[in-house]
Parts: structure tokens; sequence; C-alpha cells
């Protein structure tokens, strides 16, 4: 009975994790500004849940739902978000299923290898979810004019999103958020691997 309790705090709170990670994942305006940061916060954030959480099931296909859960909190934010009258693209929900499917497929591919999903899993993960999430922000409209016009009310003045100089600290913000999702993805969910096998030592 414990243990089964457990699996329930650990998916609950890592998605709320997730979901809240760095405030980059509900707004629009943040999550297409700061998209490298985005990057590596939803990339690292949903490896180590997902492995963590995979690992303790032994089940190829539990990360797809753990993504598929955080996937459904994000949609019902969205929709308290539109009927408080803000427009359907103020929230942004990440596209985290295609990536967790990909970790669920390497866990199954090498015969449920943990060091294998961390790392090829992990990989997958880091360079995959920027590509899917620069296509799911280039179908939102106007994001920063969205951002003058709906500012959120709890944002502070020194933190109103101003126009980025795109080109001029970098080119390519899929390229770094994609660099540094999968170099951090893999050390993390070593991690939360690690703390898996520590609990149940």
């Amino acid at each position: 009975t414990t243990h089964y309790l457990f699996i329930v705090v650990v998916a609950v709170n890592s998605t709320l994790l997730t979901i809240n990670a760095g405030d980059y994942i509900f707004y629009t305006d943040w999550a297409w500004t700061s998209f490298v940061v985005f990057s590596i916060s939803q990339s690292t954030m949903l490896v180590v849940g997902a492995i963590y959480y995979m690992l303790f099931t032994g089940v190829p296909g539990t990360a797809t739902y753990y993504a598929t859960i955080m996937t459904i909190y994000t949609w019902v934010a969205k929709g308290a978000w539109f009927a408080l009258g803000y427009p359907y693209d103020f929230v942004a929900v990440p596209v985290w299923i295609p990536s967790a499917m990909l970790l669920d497929l390497s866990y199954w591919a090498t015969r449920r290898n943990k060091h294998a999903a961390i790392l090829i899993g992990g990989t997958l993960v880091g360079l995959s979810l920027p590509m899917f999430n620069m296509i799911n922000l280039l179908t939102i409209r106007d994001p920063l004019e969205m951002a003058f016009k709906y500012p959120r009310p709890t944002l502070p003045p020194y933190m109103t999103p101003i126009e980025p100089q795109v080109g001029k600290f970098y080119n390519s913000p899929v390229a770094l958020g994609a660099g540094a999702g999968a170099v951090l993805s893999v050390p993390i969910a070593a991690l939360g691997a690690k703390l898996n096998a520590w609990t149940y030592r």
C-alpha cells in the first residue's frame, strides 16, 4: 500500500513541478521570448519525472502516460484562463507527448535497460522537445502583442516582457534549446534514477 501511495505522490508532485518549471509553461509571452530557458526546464523536468516514474513501474508506456497527465492539467488551466476572458492563445500548452513516446520507445527497444533509457531516451527528449514546441509556438497569433495587451495580473512591472533582439545574441533558439536540453537531460535523468534506486534500497 505504501508503494502505491508513493507512486501517486510522485506522479502528482512531479507533474506540478514540470508544469510550473520556471513559469515558462503557461504564458505565451515567456514561452516565446525565453524559448531556450523553456526548452531546458521542460526537457529536464519531463525526463526526471518520466524516468523516475517509469523505472518505478518498470512498464514501457509510463512516460507517455505521465506526459498525458501533464497535458490534461495544462489544457484545464488554459480553459480556466479562457473562461476568465483571456484569448485562446494566452496560454500555450507544451507538446510533451511525442518526446515521452520516444523515451518509452528507447526503454522498450533496449529491453528495459535503465541506463539506455537515460542516455538514449534523455538525449531524444532533449533534441525533440524544443523542435515540437517551436512548431507549436509558431501557430500562436502575435505572442508579443498579446503579452502587452493582456498582461498577467500577478506580473510585476520589472518583468514586463520586452521585444527580444532576435539574432543579436543567438541565431537559432531551436538549436540552442535542443543542444542545452539534450546535454542537461541525461545527467539529470541519471540523478533521478539514482534517487529511485536509493529510495528502494
